[in-house]
């Protein structure tokens, strides 16, 4: 483990600690509660309907320490370059829903995640929701592009932000970070730490954000 290594690893336990969570040997998750127990799973939603929006009971398997907010958030204003060094802002992406998620090729569950990453966009993506997934590499495309390829994940579209701003600007405390956005812009949930973002489970939560609002 290199030294960015070691920081990205640091920062990121810290922040899952303060989430309330615990890392296990391993690379799993668990929510911790107190001393030592185990908070419980949040219930099944009834039914094999759609809710008609996103609640803390969506947020099961391998989502469990997704965080939805009792009410969306607002977003501070984002900006990151895509692959052609071209300036974009997430407000670009009003009215559709948006999965940012915060990558590194130095993140170990960065290189996991981003297939499944990538199988999500395949399956959902569209005019109504795109997973924006920015590389906060400081070398930029030089070894961003080559990752995705390398890790199956080209489905994705390359996007930079080799300052490291939009780390402090979604304050997220480690990689990978991943933030649920609504098509009015406005932050619905997020998580630190990967996910199966190709699971049923994650499947659902983004069909209900998408569909949330359209009827």
């Amino acid at each position: 483990m290199n030294g960015k290594s070691i920081i990205a690893y640091s920062h990121w336990r810290a922040g899952l600690a303060g989430l309330g969570l615990v890392l296990l040997v391993g690379g799993g998750y668990a929510l911790h509660a107190g001393q030592g127990t185990q908070a419980p799973q949040p219930a099944a939603v009834a039914g094999g309907d759609t809710p008609d929006r996103v609640t803390r009971e969506l947020a099961t398997g391998t989502l469990v320490a997704f965080v939805v907010h009792p009410e969306p958030k607002p977003v501070a204003e984002i900006s990151f370059l895509d692959a052609e060094q071209n300036a974009l802002s997430l407000s670009q992406w009003k009215g559709r829903v948006v999965l940012v998620n915060l990558w590194a090729t130095w993140c170990g569950p960065c290189r996991k995640e981003m297939p499944e990453l990538a199988a999500l966009q395949e399956q959902l993506g569209s005019e109504d929701f795109e997973v924006v997934a920015i590389s906060v590499d400081r070398q930029g495309a030089e070894v961003a592009r080559p990752f995705l390829e390398t890790v199956g994940a080209d489905a994705l579209k390359l996007y930079l932000d080799p300052s490291t701003k939009v780390l402090a600007d979604f304050k997220a405390v480690g990689l990978p970070a991943s933030i649920l956005i609504d098509r009015s812009g406005r932050e619905i949930g997020r998580m630190f730490g990967p996910a199966d973002w190709a699971s049923p489970e994650a499947l659902r939560l983004i069909e209900t954000a998408i569909a949330e609002g359209t009827s």
